[in-house]
């Protein structure tokens, strides 16, 4: 089983699942992390003290409630619909990420979330 995190952003508290990845695990080793968010389309995406290329298995087009690591802005990204990238009605982050884990309830409650307020991610 992964380890379970949550993502404090204004009155939301959402629980994550990280998985066993090289990734994941570096950022296990560095919560709690505070950030201020920036939206692209449907993604939040927030720098984070984690510095790491991609891993085998990384990719451009994830799913819905999927987390992951952009090593190009060593960001943490929450996909929840589409980007400015996607095509179609595929969600497509900016460039390969590595998955990280997944949101374990509706990711669309992001939706509401503006650019600029703070995140809390932490251990749960």
């Amino acid at each position: 089983m992964g380890k379970r995190i949550n993502l404090l952003v204004e009155d939301l508290k959402v629980e994550a699942e990280l998985n066993d990845s090289k990734t994941a695990q570096l950022i296990w080793e560095g919560l709690p992390i505070e950030a201020k968010v920036n939206t692209w389309g449907e993604e939040i995406y927030f720098a984070i003290p984690v510095k790491t290329g991609l891993e085998q298995g990384a990719r451009e087009v994830v799913s819905s409630g999927e987390l992951g690591y952009w090593p190009t802005g060593h960001a943490f990204c929450i996909f929840f619909g589409p980007t400015p990238a996607s095509r179609g009605d595929e969600i497509r982050a900016a460039s390969a990420v590595n998955i990280i884990g997944k949101v374990l309830s509706d990711p669309k409650v992001f939706l509401k979330i503006k650019d600029g307020v703070k995140i809390t991610l932490e251990k749960a």
